[in-house]
């Protein structure tokens, strides 16, 4: 079992790499990726750059070129819905592009029967315990994430709420777990909250982001320990 981690940008990588135990670095497609241990579990790590192409080349490296058996995602969100407060953990249920037409992944490959790919059950159960044991800073959700290429202004933001009623958007994660929807393998997204409606922008985001980086990297590394309990026998 090998754990993929990937991150957008570097300063939400900067907390996992002092945990990397026997950390090796390789380069690969202008990418950089980290092997070591993390609480006992195999990982590779990296971040992969803003958006859904950038996250789509860097997953499929994960799995193809470094055996990774399961990806989580770790970083940062805007809040969509009003309950969210800035540094709010939401860890997916389900995630959808909110820029594809609908019909594209239903009617052609990969043929699914709904816009939404959903987390893997395993994973879901297993930060549900690690969040009990660990109790990370802030408060913690379970749903449904949205991505795409674009920043969210009001209009936009009312549109996606009606559209899909998201608790998080982002730019990569809908990307991720669609490559490791048709790879078959155990995909989750860990996104801590930077911004909100209420507190909108790139200032925002700049300011929490170092915070929030590390609380979904705690949320993350918990998990890690989740699963190397059930490796034990532990679950």
């Amino acid at each position: 079992m090998k754990v993929g981690i990937i991150c957008a940008g570097d300063e939400e990588l900067a907390p996992f790499l002092p945990m990397i135990e026997g950390c090796r670095s390789t380069e690969k497609a202008m990418l950089k990726f980290y092997e070591g241990q993390i609480q006992g579990v195999e990982v590779v790590a990296l971040f992969c750059g803003v958006c859904k192409v950038n996250a789509a080349i860097a997953s499929q490296l994960l799995i193809d070129a470094f055996g990774a058996t399961m990806i989580v995602n770790s970083g940062t969100a805007g809040g969509m819905s009003p309950s969210l407060e800035i540094l709010d953990t939401v860890i997916s249920t389900e995630v959808c592009y909110h820029d594809v037409a609908p019909d594209i992944l239903t009617e052609f490959h990969p043929w699914m029967e709904s816009v939404y790919f959903a987390a893997d059950p395993w994973l879901t159960e297993l930060s549900k315990a690690a969040v009990e044991k660990r109790k990370p800073a802030g408060r913690v959700f379970w749903g449904r994430m949205v991505t795409g290429e674009s920043f969210i202004t009001e209009e936009g933001r009312q549109r996606i709420n009606d559209a899909f009623a998201p608790l998080t958007v982002d730019m990569e994660t809908a990307s991720i777990a669609h490559v490791c929807y048709v790879n078959r393998i155990p995909f989750l997204a860990i996104r801590c909250v930077t911004d909100t409606a209420a507190h909108s922008g790139i200032g925002n985001f700049e300011e929490n982001c170092a915070r929030a980086s590390a609380i979904a990297r705690d949320v993350a590394v918990a998990l890690l320990g989740e699963i190397a309990l059930s490796q034990r026998g532990g679950l």
